[in-house]
């Protein structure tokens, strides 16, 4: 068995082979880098769930078939020790995982939007998040493509959306909604306006 140092003069030599020839030339950074040392891989994230994918309404398989109308970079936000407090710019109760802040230039403020990458989410009680996110709030450093996802009471809300965060998602018109965001308890559609300029397809 090879010794620490006879093991990484070997990784030395077969990663970096004309410096190696050359002893005591140095390595630079921009050589390190393109070689991957000190690259460490990880496992891909969970990106949801297969049983959340089989279970799709036909609106929601019509919604995931569609070209996103926006694409914007996922910010996390929740309420408690600093986070968000009292209503949304609605003037709503927030909703977790539901609630979303945007640019109101950018995406209209009550759009009901589609975000396939969330569905199939799995939240802390064990519920498969169906896609559905609603435009209700705004905030002074969210602009352009830039949104926050509301997730809950403290930081421990965010863990389940954690790998979206920082990340840039698809954005997909549902439509319009009237009135807040539903609970979890009420349909999506219970709160989507009958407008042939919004439905699914007809755009």
């Amino acid at each position: 068995m090879l010794g620490t140092a006879a093991a990484f003069a070997l990784i030395w030599a077969l990663a970096f082979p004309v410096q190696a020839a050359v002893q005591g030339d140095p390595v630079s950074y921009e050589t390190a880098v393109a070689s991957g040392l000190g690259v460490e891989s990880t496992e891909a994230p969970d990106e949801g769930s297969d049983s959340g994918m089989a279970g799709l309404t036909a609106e929601q398989q019509a919604l995931m078939d569609e070209d996103a109308d926006w694409t914007a970079r996922v910010n996390l936000y929740h309420a408690g020790g600093g986070g968000a407090t009292g209503n949304d710019s609605l003037g709503c109760r927030p909703i977790p995982m539901r609630t979303m802040a945007v640019d109101p230039r950018y995406i209209p403020r009550r759009t009901r939007l589609f975000i396939p990458e969330t569905v199939g989410m799995r939240m802390p009680d064990g519920t498969l998040h169906d896609g559905y996110w609603y435009a209700s709030d705004t905030g002074g450093a969210i602009k352009g493509q830039k949104i926050d996802l509301y997730t809950g009471h403290g930081r421990g809300s965010m863990r389940p959306a954690m790998r979206f965060n920082q990340r840039r998602l698809t954005l997909v018109d549902a439509g319009r909604f009237e009135g807040c965001p539903p609970s979890w308890d009420a349909q999506p559609s219970q709160t989507l306006m009958a407008s042939a300029s919004t439905t699914v397809g007809s755009r």
